[in-house]
This record gives structure tokens, sequence and C-alpha cells, in this order.
């Protein structure tokens, strides 16, 4: 039987819920505004805290709230070098007998060092 009361219903579709004798939360509304001057409302539960920005309903730009504090700079962490990291390794005098070392290997002709076939035309 219940398969022929809903034959032809559109399930998906229509929702067969209503609102009646629901309490729903207590909210405010709140106004942001985007660069392009698209001015929006969101809904939001009291008890909530405001995200200081949102996403435009309209053209997807980051908008901020309105008659609100802007967001919050993060502070940055500056970008690691090769030279930072390899200071982490090792101390100035450690890299300092390092390219001794190397220098002394280089001078002695003991490394085999290819010649590029571009370099040999170049010089021909």
């Amino acid at each position: 039987m219940s398969e022929r009361a809903l034959r032809g219903t559109r399930l998906v579709v229509t929702s067969y819920e209503t609102d009646r004798g629901i309490d729903l939360a207590p909210r405010q509304a709140v106004e942001y505004a985007c660069d392009n001057g698209h001015r929006f409302e969101m809904p939001f539960s009291v008890e909530a805290e405001i995200p200081p920005e949102w996403e435009c309903k309209v053209c997807g730009a980051q908008a901020l709230l309105v008659d609100g504090d802007g967001p919050e700079e993060k502070k940055g962490k500056p970008a690691r070098t090769h030279w930072d990291m390899l200071m982490e390794r090792r101390t100035r005098e450690e890299l300092e007998e390092v390219l001794a070392e190397r220098l002394a290997v280089l001078r002695s002709g003991a490394m085999n060092i290819a010649v590029h076939p571009r370099d040999s035309r170049k010089s021909a």
C-alpha cells in the first residue's frame, strides 16, 4: 500500500515537513559589503561568533563586515633561505673549512670535471 501512496510524488524535490510549531534559534542579520559595491545580509545565530569577512553572494569577492573591525593581520614568518637552513646545520668556521678542502681538491686536479660540448665549441 505504501508503494501506491507514494507513486507519482516527487520525493526529492518536495518536503512534507513544515515549520509550524518549531521554535527557531534567535538570529541576527549581519551586513557585509565587498569592494565592488555589493551589499548583502547574512543570518547568524545570536550566539555565533561573527566572521569579519565573507564571500560576496554576487561576485565572489571578499566582503568585509559593515561597521566592524577588519580581519586581523596574520603574523607571517619570514621565508627561510638556503643560507638560513645551512647556518642551522653548520657554523661559519665549519663552512670555511669545507670550502678550503673543496678548493684544494679542485686546484690539485684530482677531481675530473667534464667540459660541456657547447663550451668546447665556443673556445675552438
